[in-house]
């Protein structure tokens, strides 16, 4: 009697071999099934963590030192500009780039390079010239050449009263103290608007002897007049030259009302939050151009 199994493959044109069954199972042509790969091994596994982290390193490196770079605001001489708690970015390439623009002060620069001049109303980021380890933020009232000076509470520009408008009195937080102060709109030469604060006309630094300001030096002041240590404390901050300015104050990205948050109730934290600041541009009102102030 013949093989069962030899005739049903004889009818369908199959032989009887398993190994040539075999071989039907990838004909010819068809691609190999991909092999699996292994896992990566612990070692692995923190190799590529830390390769990650570098790069992640890397990055935030470049973009704080050639494009912005974070500040918080310490303490209410720009008030009402700049609140205590600020979180702002200072954009780097307004001025171009000196020394200061980088980690350290390591780099081998002289003067600046890609140099652009900054303009007078500017809030701008600088290293104390008495201690260049030292970042201040000022606004810029004095260029090269001119004559700053302030009598009576009142400023005066290349021998010109620089005028301001009242708008009311405020009360502020200083240290820890209620005060109340006038706001004023102060307008620079060439029509530049900002919101000033002063307690008296009658302060320490609200008369001062008349600054020539030099060549290739800038002179500054805080917007809140009678609590800020600037450039009219020679002995401390002086003429800032422009290889100390790091850049020009562009926006504020956060913004934390210490004052307001308890450590001990977590759900304070959220009600300090001063999200109305959150974004807000740090710029002075300037006239179109081409408009005369």
């Amino acid at each position: 009697m013949p093989d069962r199994a030899s005739g049903i493959g004889a009818r369908f044109g199959v032989e009887n071999n398993p190994m040539k069954l075999e071989d039907n199972k990838n004909p010819a042509g068809a691609e190999p099934p991909a092999p699996i790969e292994a896992p990566l091994s612990d070692k692995e596994d923190w190799g590529e963590f830390f390769r990650t982290a570098l790069y992640a390193v890397i990055l935030a490196l470049v973009i704080r030192t050639f494009l912005y770079e974070p500040f918080n605001i310490p303490s209410g001489s720009m008030l009402p500009t700049l609140e205590v708690g600020d979180y702002l970015f200072v954009y780097k390439p307004s001025y171009g780039y000196s020394r200061y623009s980088f980690p350290f002060g390591i780099a081998p620069i002289e003067g600046r390079a890609l140099a652009a001049l900054p303009e007078r109303g500017d809030v701008v980021v600088f290293k104390l010239p008495s201690n260049p380890s030292i970042d201040y933020i000022k606004r810029l009232i004095g260029l090269p050449g001119d004559r700053i000076q302030v009598r009576e509470g009142r400023l005066y520009i290349n021998g010109t009263m620089v005028p301001r408008e009242p708008v009311g009195l405020e009360t502020i937080n200083e240290s820890g103290a209620q005060v109340t102060v006038m706001a004023y709109i102060e307008t620079l030469p060439g029509g530049i608007m900002h919101r000033i604060y002063e307690e008296s006309d009658d302060r320490p630094l609200d008369n001062t002897e008349e600054f020539t300001v030099p060549e290739g030096h800038y002179f500054m002041m805080g917007d809140n007049r009678d609590n800020s240590q600037d450039s009219r404390v020679q002995s401390l901050v002086g003429f800032v030259p422009y290889e100390n300015l790091v850049g020009r104050a562009d926006r504020i990205f956060f913004s934390f009302d210490s004052t307001q948050a308890h450590m001990r109730r977590p759900w304070t934290w959220f009600s300090a939050i001063r999200y109305d600041r959150i974004f807000n541009k740090i710029e002075s009102v300037r006239p179109p151009e081409g408009v005369a102030p």
